[in-house]
């Protein structure tokens, strides 16, 4: 029995091709539908590691889907409905090639950077004498290429965006007026669970009519950084770590264990009971970001249960003939 779904060879009907993410594979339909899978498999470093994190996928699909529910007035967006714990089935969109990145702390990859001295990060001035996990006087935008073939994604600024022609002048406004209002709905409902919002990405699609929508995930722990509100002011005075929620727990335990995705480095062993413990803290994260008891799905056979819950969605659903 295989308690965690890592790939799929699924066949649907009306099946035109299939593209495979880093933790998600996408299934092109006929009629412009999109069927999104949230696999086990976890990436940190732009790497997929070795072994998939059960309920890992569920947790982050339905994460995403009820911050898409929360977020349809500031925003639209690309999902039409979740017929399984781990799928997402929605409109057919040509993604944007780059990745809105916000930040409202000094935290994770721009904290790294500022460490090593950088004082502009993706075009942007980063003030003097800020410490890990200070908030910035306003959020900040450091946008970065969507990386293929996995290869590392790349920081770039709004202007090099636009001198490549990646994104028009006036596309970018309005990927821009989208990202700083979906990080302050995020970070009014993260409050209300005793959460800071950190840092986040989106990432944008145009469906074919050209409208702008927002596509894949949003607000989970792979997308987003957060900490417990409660104590952040102490912390930050004694120069402590701050309590979080995202997946930088992982890369912290990669880090310690020699590993950064850089080449001729080895993925560190995952023991099956830091696999379960990453599980666990992902049922944590679900909790406190979604403030509700996670129930887990049957895992008796993954593969099964998908295909008929897909299947089954298809089979009913008038947008899918």
């Amino acid at each position: 029995m295989n308690h965690t779904i890592t790939t799929t060879q699924f066949n649907f009907p009306g099946q035109k091709s299939v593209y495979r993410g880093k933790v998600r594979e996408v299934y092109h339909l006929e009629n412009d539908l999109l069927v999104m899978i949230a696999t086990d498999r976890l990436s940190a470093f732009d790497v997929v590691m070795p072994k998939g994190i059960p309920y890992k996928g569920q947790i982050l699909n339905q994460i995403a889907t009820k911050f898409m529910q929360q977020t349809e007035d500031i925003v639209p967006n690309w999902l039409i409905a979740t017929p399984d714990p781990n799928v997402a089935i929605g409109h057919l969109c040509e993604p944007f090639k780059v990745e809105m990145v916000i930040r409202g702390y000094l935290a994770g990859h721009a904290s790294r950077e500022y460490k090593a001295g950088k004082r502009i990060l993706c075009g942007v001035a980063l003030p003097e004498g800020m410490k890990e996990n200070d908030i910035f006087p306003h959020p900040i935008i450091t946008p970065a290429t969507k990386a293929e073939n996995g290869e590392h994604d790349e920081d770039i600024s709004k202007e090099e965006i636009i001198r490549r022609g990646i994104v028009s002048e006036e596309d970018y406004a309005l990927l821009e007026k989208y990202t700083y209002a979906l990080f302050a709905r995020g970070s009014e409902i993260a409050a209300k669970r005793g959460l800071i919002l950190v840092d986040t990405k989106y990432e944008f699609g145009k469906t074919k009519d050209g409208q702008i929508v927002l596509i894949d995930e949003i607000h989970t722990p792979d997308s987003s950084r957060y900490f417990y509100k409660e104590g952040y002011d102490e912390r930050q005075e004694k120069g402590e770590p701050q309590k979080q929620l995202s997946k930088e727990f992982v890369r912290q335990w990669l880090i310690s264990n020699g590993f950064q995705g850089k080449e001729g480095q080895q993925v560190p062993e995952m023991t099956d009971a830091y696999v379960l413990s990453v599980s666990e803290r992902y049922i944590e994260l679900y909790e406190n970001i979604i403030g509700e008891k996670f129930v887990k799905a049957d895992v008796s056979n993954i593969q099964e249960r998908i295909f008929n819950n897909v299947i089954n969605y298809l089979s009913t659903n008038p947008l899918s003939k």
